[in-house]
């Protein structure tokens, strides 16, 4: 038996002299005392709560169709709502290409005046509303003109690439 309690307490040294969450507090040490227990607990690290993961929601219009616009606008809204209600934050992005480009047109978007209320109605949360590049390119060449948009419009340099990109950042897609 007596063998056996001599490697017991060889295992304990090593393993107290080895592990850093074991060792002893600068005053204990200066003081030559014996490990107390507190010394053999790991140190504990603090604990954040939490942070839920971010609401994003992408929301394609491709169709130059007012219900597909207020359809998408509808849906920025909802979901918006919907987080304020449990106190959270939600980022929608309205990405239009194709004919659906003429939602964020100044000269023929049927909904401006939805769009300039969303920013408001949005806060806390964000709203962005995307214009491709390339539709708006070929539209300018089409047209013979350049195409003024909504001031809350930004352009992308390709509408669809846009959307590729924000799904492969954990983005949630609807095409409404």
């Amino acid at each position: 038996m007596p063998d056996a309690r001599i490697h017991v307490v060889t295992a304990m040294i090593a393993a107290f002299a080895i592990s850093p969450a074991y060792s002893m507090t600068p005053t204990e040490q200066q003081q030559g005392s014996a490990m107390s227990a507190r010394a053999m607990v790991p140190k504990k690290q603090a604990v954040r709560p939490a942070k839920p993961a971010p609401h994003r929601l992408v929301i394609q219009v491709n169709q130059n169709d007012p219900a597909v616009m207020n359809l998408a606008l509808n849906n920025a809204t909802n979901v918006l709502d919907y987080y304020r209600k449990k106190g959270e934050e939600a980022d929608v992005e309205i990405v239009a290409f194709g004919p659906g480009l003429h939602m964020l047109r100044k000269d023929t978007t049927p909904v401006a005046d939805r769009i300039h209320a969303m920013n408001e109605l949005a806060f806390p949360s964000k709203v962005h509303f995307a214009a491709c590049g390339v539709t708006r390119e070929g539209m300018e060449k089409k047209e013979g003109k350049p195409l003024e948009l909504l001031p809350e419009a930004s352009m992308v340099p390709s509408g669809v690439v846009h959307m590729m990109e924000l799904q492969e950042k954990g983005w949630s897609y609807v095409r409404p």
